[in-house]
């Protein structure tokens, strides 16, 4: 009686499979790491932009707090938030209305004076009891 000897194919990967397994897989590593450092850049812009922000409303809700009507002209005064510098600038112009005055609230990063962060801009109400 003849034995067959069954002949079985090689199992596993060679050496050339592994190596573009690898390659695949370092390059979507790679693409993801680049994508979260640019998400990391994005958080720290969008982070100041919302400490600006407040520092405008905050200003913007005092006046209305207040009831102040403002002088027309621009001051400029810090307005920091967390451990950001800020410095506001406020510019209050006269409107053909003589009871309103358009008041506008400029954020400056105080490291980069000539780059405005936000501006926002309200109408102010002449209170009553103003003269």
């Amino acid at each position: 009686m003849k034995m067959r000897r069954s002949v079985q194919a090689p199992r596993g990967f060679t050496l050339l499979e592994v190596l573009v397994a690898l390659v695949i897989v370092g390059t979507a590593l790679g693409a993801g790491l680049r994508a979260v450092g640019g998400l990391t850049s994005n958080s720290d812009g969008l982070r100041t932009a919302m400490m600006a922000t407040w520092s405008a409303e905050n200003r913007l809700v005092q006046i209305r707090l207040n009831r102040e009507f403002p002088q027309i002209g621009r001051r400029s005064f810090p307005c920091p938030q967390g451990d950001l510098d800020l410095m506001c600038q406020e510019d209050v112009i006269a409107s053909p209305n003589p009871q309103l005055r358009r008041v506008e609230v400029s954020v400056f990063d105080m490291a980069n004076p000539e780059r405005r962060i936000l501006k926002l801009v309200q109408l102010v109400l002449k209170p009553a009891f103003v003269q």
